[in-house]
């Protein structure tokens, strides 16, 4: 018995069939939710009023906090990294960014300058920052920002001498334990806090 349809009908009618089965098999295409967070600067640069010339060097990073995403510390030997909140630039490179800035607004500081160091950017101490904790704590109770590191200021030059060596912990900043961005602000106010440590140890 010969189909009551003509074969081109019977062409759209498969062709249909194929879309709907592949409707019903492929999901919809889903919005990332990946969120991207940088640290703040909270002060200003000014004109260059002091006399002090500083180098910032590449800030080094415990080798936990070579990650892109922000990390979150339950307990003692616990470490979260959700891949869905994640720093917008390596977090070296925005911790010298926000420190420069608060070190440019200090009145006692001319000028800082970022390694590699251009040829003309004449030094009187260079700056070693030591990054021990960038992260969020949870452990326990309590949540909170948590900003540890050292810091080394070395005379400038082809034979340097260090003349201040000493370990900066930041004041326990509460954090509500969900909202990265809250979080990103207290860490930026503990490097902001970092910088007023580095003018206060100059000789």
């Amino acid at each position: 018995m010969k189909s009551s349809f003509p074969p081109f009908r019977l062409f759209l009618l498969a062709g249909c069939l194929a879309v709907a089965g592949c409707d019903g098999i492929i999901p919809p295409p889903q919005a990332d939710p990946t969120r991207y967070y940088v640290l703040s600067a909270t002060a200003n640069p000014t004109p260059a009023a002091g006399k002090v010339r500083l180098g910032i060097k590449n800030v080094e990073l415990a080798a936990y906090l070579k990650t892109r995403s922000l990390v979150v510390r339950n307990g003692p030997n616990e470490l979260l990294m959700d891949d869905f909140q994640r720093w917008a630039e390596p977090l070296g490179d925005g911790i010298a960014r926000v420190l420069r800035a608060r070190l440019l607004a200090d009145p006692a500081v001319g000028s800082a300058s970022l390694q590699p160091f251009a040829f003309e950017a004449e030094r009187d101490y260079d700056v070693a920052i030591n990054v021990l904790h960038c992260e969020g704590d949870t452990t326990g109770d309590r949540s909170f920002a948590s900003f540890a590191a050292v810091i080394e200021i070395s005379t400038a030059g082809p034979d340097p001498r260090v003349v201040a060596r000493k370990l900066f912990t930041a004041p326990e900043t509460p954090w509500n334990g969900k909202d990265f961005g809250q979080l990103a602000g207290a860490l930026s106010a503990d490097i902001d806090a970092l910088g007023r440590e580095i003018v206060a140890s100059l000789p």
